[in-house]
């Protein structure tokens, strides 16, 4: 554990289920001890119909403040109720450029999104989630809808294709300490006759998990994380050091298709 408190970013739309990406932020702070910023920002073609500039103006001045007031309305009853340190901001700009920029301004220990319905990628381009992934190198929450990690809920861990290493980095073992089960372990094999190298485990209370990977892995492993009561499933990023993995395309089918909450970890060079 650190001396000074982590910080954690929650990237927002503003939208239906930010509350609950908000609450799961606050379960995560209360674990690892953290304050918590969230961040809005709005491209201006979403707020800007107008030719005339002095119009723009008022418009963009309305606009910044309806979001503050609406950040304002979903942070301070967590404030109250779990006495936790919530700031934040706001803006209107290109929504990559702005995030990008905040991130390196802030220095965030971990940014928390929550998970889209959609699929990461589509035919116009990236989503906010695969972005994130790609430029930012700390460790990532994206929030279930229907399985967050709220204050009030006992976390169950799931690791995938991972070794005990993912709890050397000092924000993941502070997470693991308030686990409340044995850490499940889902491993994905290319054939069941395949020596698998599950060691490493974290300990002997570990439950291991194997599949063989076929088009119906993902699907069963989410059928067991549900009968497992998981509600945070970690995953490894890709390494340089020859440890069992997750590609960035399998990282991006698990996001797409389990109904947990995901803890994807730093990247370790």
């Amino acid at each position: 554990m650190k001396a000074s408190k982590y910080k954690i970013l929650v990237l927002s739309d503003l939208k239906k289920h930010t509350a609950s990406t908000i609450k799961s932020a606050v379960g995560l702070a209360k674990m690892v001890d953290a304050e918590i910023d969230v961040f809005h920002v709005k491209k201006p073609t979403d707020v800007v119909a107008s030719d005339s500039q002095l119009s723009a103006i008022r418009t963009i001045n309305q606009a910044l403040n309806q979001s503050k007031n609406k950040i304002e309305k979903l942070i301070n009853p967590f404030i109250e109720d779990y006495n936790v340190n919530i700031t934040f901001n706001y803006g209107i700009g290109n929504i990559k450029s702005e995030i990008e920029t905040y991130i390196e301004n802030t220095k965030p220990d971990c940014i928390v999104l929550g998970k889209r319905n959609t699929k990461i990628i589509n035919l116009t381009g990236d989503h906010l989630t695969d972005f994130i992934l790609k430029s930012y190198s700390g460790p990532v929450l994206i929030v279930s809808k229907q399985n967050g990690i709220t204050p009030e809920t006992d976390l169950h861990l799931g690791l995938l294709n991972g070794q005990s290493q993912v709890f050397n980095q000092d924000f993941n073992s502070s997470l693991f300490q308030n686990t409340s089960a044995p850490l499940k372990s889902f491993n994905i094999v290319n054939s069941k006759s395949t020596t698998s190298t599950l060691g490493n485990t974290l300990n002997e209370n570990t439950v291991d998990f194997v599949f063989e990977k076929n088009d119906n892995t993902i699907k069963k492993i989410d059928q067991y994380l549900e009968q497992n009561k998981v509600n945070l499933l970690l995953i490894n990023r890709p390494d340089n050091k020859g440890t069992k993995i997750n590609n960035n395309s399998e990282i991006k089918q698990i996001i797409n298709n389990v109904n947990v909450s995901l803890f994807i970890t730093s990247n370790t060079p």
